[in-house]
C-alpha cells in the first residue's frame, strides 16, 4: 500500500511538472527508470532504453530553447496543452504500481492528464499577460522560471515524492491566489 500511495505522489508531482515543461519530466522518468532509481510499470519498460533517453533529451532541448522564441513561445503554449495532457497521462500510468489497470488508467487520466493541461493552461495565460503587458520582454524571465518549476518538481517527484506533493499542493495555492488577483483586477476595470 506504502508503494502504491508513493508512486501516486511521483506521478501526480511529474504531472505538474508536465504543466510547465511537456518533455523535461518524461526525460526524467526515462532516466530514473534506466538508472532504477524508480520503478516503471511493465507495460513501460521501454521508457529507460537508450532510445528514449536520446529520443526525450533532444526534445527537452528543443522545447526549452523553443520557449526563448518571441511570439512562437506563444504558439508552443497553444499545441502544448494537449500534449501536457497525453504526457500527463503518461508519466502517470508509468509510475503508478499495484492498481487494477482500470484504476490506473482512470487515475492517470483525471489526476495525471487533467493536472498537467490545468497546469499548462494556467502557464499559458500567465504567457500571454506577460505578451500583453511587457510586450513579450518579460516571457524569457517566464520561460526560465516555468524551466526552473519543471526541473525542480520532476528532480523532488523522483527522489522525494512526499516533497513533491507539499509543493504541488503549495503551487495549486500560488496559482488561485494569482489568479484572484488577475481576476479581481479584470473586474475592477
Amino acid at each position: 500500500m506504502q508503494e502504491t500511495i508513493i508512486s501516486i505522489c511521483l506521478g501526480i508531482g511529474l504531472a505538474v511538472s508536465v504543466g510547465f515543461r511537456v518533455f523535461l519530466p518524461l526525460l526524467a522518468v526515462s532516466l530514473a527508470g534506466y538508472f532504477q532509481i524508480i520503478p516503471l510499470n511493465e507495460e513501460w519498460q521501454w521508457v529507460g532504453s537508450n532510445a528514449a533517453i536520446i529520443t526525450l533529451s533532444v526534445a527537452t532541448i528543443v522545447e526549452i530553447f523553443a520557449y526563448y522564441i518571441p511570439w512562437f513561445d506563444n504558439l508552443l503554449d497553444s499545441i502544448a496543452i494537449p500534449l501536457a495532457a497525453i504526457a500527463g497521462t503518461a508519466v502517470m500510468v508509468s509510475t503508478v504500481a499495484n492498481l487494477d489497470p482500470f484504476l490506473t488508467w482512470s487515475l492517470a487520466i483525471i489526476a495525471g492528464g487533467g493536472t498537467a493541461a490545468s497546469v499548462k493552461s494556467t502557464m499559458g495565460a500567465s504567457r500571454l499577460t506577460s505578451t500583453a503587458t511587457t510586450g513579450g520582454l518579460a516571457n524569457p524571465v517566464v520561460a526560465t522560471v516555468e524551466t526552473g518549476t519543471a526541473t525542480v518538481m520532476s528532480v523532488a517527484s523522483v527522489f522525494a515524492p512526499l516533497i513533491a506533493i507539499v509543493l504541488v499542493i503549495g503551487l495549486f495555492f500560488l496559482f488561485r491566489k494569482m489568479y484572484k488577483k488577475l481576476f479581481k483586477g479584470s473586474k475592477e476595470k
